[in-house]
C-alpha cells in the first residue's frame, strides 16, 4: 500500500558562496515522501521537493537515480553548508524527485541483506532495479498527469535511466548521465577481485573516504572535501543499515547486484543498454579526476548516443566520482542546471 508523508516546508537557504547567485534566492519548498509498491514485497522510496504553487511540466519534472553504493536520499538530498543538490534544483523552480531502489537507502531491504552474504545470490540485479525504476516513473507520471519527465542517473544509475530512455522514449524528455560506466578492460574499483559474489558487500567509512580522496592528485586531497562534509554524509547514510551500524567498525551492507552485472556484461564486453536507441537530448557530465568511471568511458557513451539531438559532454575540473560531496560541487550543479533549463522555459 502506498505510504505518503508530508514534511515541513522551510524556506530554501543556500549558504554556499561557490554556487551561482540564483540558487541563493529564498523560496518556499514543499517536501513529500512516498513508499511506492514495486515488485511483490518491495517498496521503493521516493522523495519530492518543489516550490510551493509551482507549475509542473515534462521539462521541469526530474527524477534522480543513485549509484551502486548509496541511496539517492542521502546522495542528492543531503545538505552541505545548508544546501543539497535537490534543494538547488527545486530552488530553480523544478519538481524534483529522488528514488531509492530496493536494498538502498530507505527502500525495502530484502531479507538477504540481513543474512550472511554467502547464503544468497546478489541482490538488486539490473532487471530488478528496472522494475523499481519503472514503478517510480509510473507513479510520478500519474501524480503529475505527465507523459514524459527528465531522468538523471549517477554511475550505476546511468545504466538504469539510459536503458529506460532507450526502451521507453515516449516517457523521457531529457537524459542526464553523471559519471556513466561503460565497457572496460580489467577490474573496476567497485570490484577489484574475482572471487564469488554474495548477496551484499560491506562498506566501511574510512575505506570509502580514502577511496574518494585517492582519486585526486596527492597534493589536492586535503582540500577535496570540506571539513565535516564526509562525516555528515557517513553518519546519515550508515545509520540506515540497522544491523551494520552496530558492527565495529560500522558497516553499510550494499547490494551486490550491480557488481554481478558488471562481471556478466561490462567486463565481458557486452553492453547492458543501447545509447544509440536514445532519442532524447542527453548530457554526459563527470569530473576529470574520476577513476571509477574515467572520462574515457564518458566519451565512449557520448559517441554512442548517435540519435540524441543536441547531445553534449562536460568534463569538470578537479572533481572525482563523488563530486556532489566535494568543494567544486557548484560546478557540477551549474553544468547540469544549464542543460535542464534550456527546455524549461
Amino acid at each position: 500500500m502506498l505510504r505518503r508523508h508530508l514534511l515541513a516546508a522551510p524556506a530554501l537557504v543556500a549558504a554556499t558562496a561557490a554556487l551561482p547567485a540564483p540558487a541563493r534566492a529564498q523560496a518556499a519548498i514543499v517536501t513529500e515522501e512516498f513508499s511506492v509498491p514495486s515488485a511483490e514485497g518491495v517498496e521503493v522510496f521516493l522523495r519530492n521537493k518543489r516550490p510551493e504553487g509551482a507549475t509542473t511540466g515534462p521539462s521541469r519534472t526530474l527524477l534522480m537515480v543513485h549509484g551502486a553504493g548509496f541511496g539517492a536520499s542521502t546522495t542528492f538530498d543531503l545538505p552541505f553548508a545548508g544546501l543539497s543538490w535537490m534543494d538547488y534544483i527545486a530552488g530553480r523552480g523544478f519538481d524534483v524527485w529522488t528514488l531509492d531502489i530496493r536494498g538502498f537507502g530507505r527502500a525495502t531491504r530484502p531479507p538477504a541483506l540481513s543474512q550472511p552474504a554467502d547464503q544468497n545470490p546478489p541482490v538488486a540485479r539490473g532487471a530488478e532495479a528496472m522494475v523499481d525504476l519503472a514503478a517510480a516513473v509510473a507513479f510520478i507520471r500519474q501524480q503529475r498527469s505527465l507523459e514524459k519527465l527528465v531522468l538523471l542517473g549517477h554511475s550505476w544509475g546511468t545504466k538504469l535511466v539510459g536503458r529506460f530512455a532507450a526502451e521507453q522514449p515516449g516517457q523521457v524528455e531529457r537524459l542526464v548521465l553523471y559519471a556513466p560506466p561503460w565497457l572496460r578492460e580489467g577490474p573496476s574499483r567497485t570490484d577489484p577481485g574475482g572471487g564469488p559474489l554474495g548477496a551484499w558487500r560491506p562498506l566501511v567509512q574510512r575505506a570509502v573516504r580514502d577511496s574518494i580522496l585517492s582519486q585526486a592528485p596527492e597534493g589536492k586531497r586535503a582540500g577535496l572535501i570540506p571539513p565535516g562534509w564526509f562525516e555528515h554524509f557517513a553518519g546519515v547514510t550508515w545509520a540506515l543499515d540497522p544491523v551494520g551500524i552496530r558492527s565495529s567498525p560500522s558497516q553499510l551492507r550494499v547490494p551486490n547486484g550491480p557488481v554481478a552485472d558488471g562481471r556478466e556484461f561490462w567486463n565481458a564486453g557486452k553492453p547492458w543498454w543501447a545509447p544509440a536507441q536514445v532519442t532524447a537530448p542527453s548530457l554526459v557530465v563527470l569530473g576529470e579526476w574520476d577513476r571509477t568511471t574515467p572520462p574515457a568511458l564518458g566519451f565512449a557513451v557520448f559517441e554512442a548516443l548517435s540519435q540524441s539531438p543536441g547531445k553534449r559532454m562536460v568534463v569538470l575540473a578537479e572533481g572525482t566520482h563523488n563530486m556532489w560531496m566535494e568543494r567544486n560541487r557548484g560546478a557540477l550543479f551549474q553544468a547540469v542546471q544549464v542543460f535542464l533549463e534550456e527546455a524549461a522555459g
